[in-house]
């Protein structure tokens, strides 16, 4: 039976096609080195949004009904839209890495732990369920960011109040900013109080010194690196989608254990300490690395962003197959695929 004379059209062609282009896949790098906010979480923070340090600690694990257990939380953000575009469609962009870094502003104090504690070891020291520290200090952990009170991460500020006027901001969860994490379902769950909830929250990342072994006293000066655990679907969802908005959003606490008005943990730079403006120390950074897919038309087969003999190759090399070259989805390359083509053709 002869051929179709598209078929020997195809034929004759496929022998002087140039050969295809890659993908127009670009990988950007964004840095940060100053954040945008960064504003201690603490009910009895005066100075909001211009405080120098910022120190995270827990509460008074025999007090359960007296403040978070996680008490003081560092929040920190980042406008990312500079170096990030937004309004990239979904599936466009791809998280590569994720992470946040921040300077310790205080010497000596805190022994460095980069494992996470079980919530037991901060239960009450009188119930059943309590456990000894089996490891010198506590972890610092970062987690994403939640809202409540009205606020959301678009409307939150610097100088935000705490908690809305009247309420008691000795009471446990009532702040309006607080550490965030995600339960077994994917749900979004504020974890500052963990240890009263009985359960181990998932951290986004454990701080880790890459300068000091577990035990050690932390020296000021002391980078402290928090790499995101990108492979976790919701977690990379959350950056995923806070670099879509344009601003990214996360808290740093720790449930170093404390006394009433007293206690030694983790104090770090903030971007209005007078070291961080003449460089002598550094505030809070960012650093994503993210792969973006350019939006392809149907016939726009290797995404070069034109319809051209690339393309033609690439349908006619699939011919009378399914896959790259299947552009009305009917799961094999024929004559309909090669009309939409060549009618989309920009050469």
């Amino acid at each position: 039976m002869p051929l179709r004379p598209t078929t020997c059209i195809a034929i004759a062609l496929a022998a002087t096609l140039p050969a295809v282009s890659p993908t127009l896949a670009q990988t950007t790098n964004g840095t940060w080195t100053m954040p945008t906010l960064d504003r201690w979480m603490y009910p009895f923070n005066t100075s909001p949004g211009s405080r120098p340090v910022i120190s995270v600690f827990g509460s008074d694990a025999n007090d359960p009904n007296t403040f978070d257990s996680r008490d003081g939380q560092f929040l920190v953000g980042w406008s990312t839209a500079d170096q990030i575009p937004t309004g990239t469609p979904a599936g466009s962009v791809t998280l590569q890495a994720a992470s946040v870094e921040v300077e310790f502003a205080n010497d000596l104090l805190v022994q460095y732990d980069p494992t996470q504690d079980p919530w037991q070891i901060f239960a009450p020291t009188a119930s059943p369920d309590w456990q000894a520290d089996s490891d010198p200090g506590q972890s610092i952990e970062l987690h994403g960011a939640g809202f409540r009170n009205g606020f959301t991460a678009a409307t939150f500020q610097e100088f935000s109040p705490f908690a809305p006027g009247g309420t008691n901001l000795m009471a446990p969860s009532v702040r309006s900013a607080y550490a965030m994490s995600f339960n077994a379902a994917g749900q979004a769950i504020d974890i500052s109080n963990n240890p009263r909830e009985r359960f181990n929250p998932k951290a986004f990342a454990i701080g880790q010194c890459a300068t000091l072994q577990p035990g050690d006293f932390i020296p000021v000066g002391t980078r402290m690196n928090f790499d995101l655990d990108v492979d976790d679907p919701n977690i990379r969802q959350y950056v995923l989608d806070g670099l879509a908005a344009g601003k990214l959003l996360f808290t740093i606490s720790s449930l170093s254990f404390v006394v009433q008005q007293g206690g030694n943990f983790p104090a770090f730079y903030a971007k209005e300490n007078a070291l961080v403006t003449i460089g002598a120390a550094t505030a809070a950074q960012l650093r994503v690395t993210v792969t973006i897919t350019p939006a392809c038309a149907p016939a726009d087969l290797d995404c070069n962003q034109r319809v051209d003999g690339a393309d033609l190759g690439l349908l006619l090399s699939n011919w009378g197959g399914a896959g790259s070259g299947d552009i009305d989805g009917n799961g094999h390359i024929d004559g309909a695929d090669l009309g939409t083509l060549l009618s989309s053709w920009t050469g």
